[in-house]
C-alpha cells in the first residue's frame, strides 16, 4: 500500500511483547523509497494523518479491521480506529471552529 500512496504513517497494532519499533523496522525494510514516518503510538499516527490531509486526499487507516482492542504486552486496552478517527475528527472540526 505504502509503494502506492504519497505518503504513508507506520505504526503499532498489536505488538503484544514484540518491540513495535523492530516490527515497524522489518516493515520499513520492504518498503524501498516510499515516502513515510514511523510514529509508534496509534492514536498519534491517526491524528497525525488527519492533520496532514488536504482537500481530496483520502486516508485509510489500516491494520486493525474489526478489532476494538490493541494489546501491548500482556494488556489488551479498548482501541477502535473507528472510535479513534471519529473523536479525533470531532476535535479537529471543533478546533477549528
Amino acid at each position: 500500500a505504502a509503494l502506492e500512496s504519497d505518503y504513508a504513517i507506520l505504526t503499532s497494532d498489536n505488538p503484544r511483547g514484540e518491540d513495535p519499533i523492530e516490527i515497524i523496522r522489518e516493515i520499513e525494510h520492504g518498503m524501498r523509497d516510499a515516502r513515510h514516518s514511523v510514529i509508534v503510538d496509534r492514536r498519534e499516527a491517526i491524528r497525525r494523518a488527519l492533520l496532514e490531509a488536504k482537500e481530496g486526499d483520502t486516508v485509510v487507516i489500516a491494520g486493525k479491521g474489526h478489532e476494538t482492542y490493541q494489546t501491548i504486552g500482556a494488556t489488551s486496552y479498548a482501541f477502535d480506529d473507528r472510535v479513534v478517527a471519529r473523536e479525533l475528527l470531532h476535535e479537529l472540526i471543533v478546533g477549528r471552529n
